[in-house]
């Protein structure tokens, strides 16, 4: 079994603008699927990935609503687990993160670039303290993206102090921080969070995966992709080419997730 704990979809009205956007927006990386949910089925189906969790993300907080409309949608689907998203400067995310809740979403995506905040600042800590209440899952963009120069704003050092307004699962993104490793090991393993291994290929040095691995242990490791922008069958490459056990490769694949999400 194979759980994608970081893949992306759009509606399908919008989704070739929002992929043809993004890619241009980060530099020509080159999307994998058109954007639209029956295309990244379509390409789980060709990795092997039997759930994959979609990440959807709130830029504006006028969009907040109709981004958790579509999460709540396309979460019906038995292949799909989807994620909803709240933006820090909308005056109702802590209403939107009840109704995410109530619609049985198991939790949200922030990211500090397209949302403009930093994860330790003041102004989050409402937004926190709700998301623990509810017992949602939180899921950070971490370290460097593709389009926004440094320096960023979800490293490893405000990811930490973060923390400690957290009662819930958090999860960050890409190996704890992309293009952060040194500080992802020096601050972040050993601590009470879960990573994600998406965008990993071709961009986490297979020392620093293994690594991070070795002191944060396989039991914190979710796999993913960052489908569209990177495709499960290129981090299953990374991910086999490290010193893992069978045991704890089906931890990394699916069981965590399991554990994690519930199912």
């Amino acid at each position: 079994m194979l759980i994608d704990f970081h893949t992306h979809a759009f509606p399908e009205k919008l989704a070739a603008r929002a992929v043809e956007t993004l890619s241009y927006a980060c530099g020509g990386v080159i999307h994998q699927t058109d954007g639209s949910l029956p295309s990244l089925k379509a390409e789980m189906a060709k990795d092997g990935v039997d759930i994959s969790v979609v990440q959807n993300i709130a830029t504006n907080p006028k969009q907040q609503t109709n981004v958790n409309n579509f999460a709540m949608e396309i979460d019906k689907d038995p292949a799909i687990v989807a994620f909803g998203s709240v933006h820090p400067d909308a005056p109702d995310a802590l209403e939107e993160l009840e109704r995410i809740k109530a619609a049985g979403l198991k939790g949200i995506k922030l990211h500090p670039e397209y949302q403009g905040f930093y994860p330790d600042d003041e102004k989050m800590k409402p937004i926190y303290r709700k998301i623990s209440d509810l017992g949602l899952i939180t899921l950070f963009h971490a370290g460097q993206d593709h389009g926004f120069p440094p320096p960023y704003r979800c490293t490893p050092e405000h990811l930490l102090r973060a923390l400690k307004w957290f009662d819930s699962p958090v999860v960050a993104a890409h190996w704890g921080s992309l293009a952060c490793g040194t500080e992802v090991i020096e601050k972040l393993c050993g601590q009470d969070i879960w990573m994600d291994t998406s965008f990993g290929y071709g961009f986490i040095p297979k020392s620093v995966a293994q690594t991070i691995l070795e002191k944060h242990t396989p039991d914190r490791i979710l796999f993913g992709s960052d489908m569209p922008w990177h495709r499960p069958s290129w981090e299953m490459q990374l991910l086999s080419s490290l010193d893992l056990s069978e045991n704890d490769r089906e931890k990394i694949c699916f069981r965590n997730a399991q554990k994690l999400l519930n199912i």
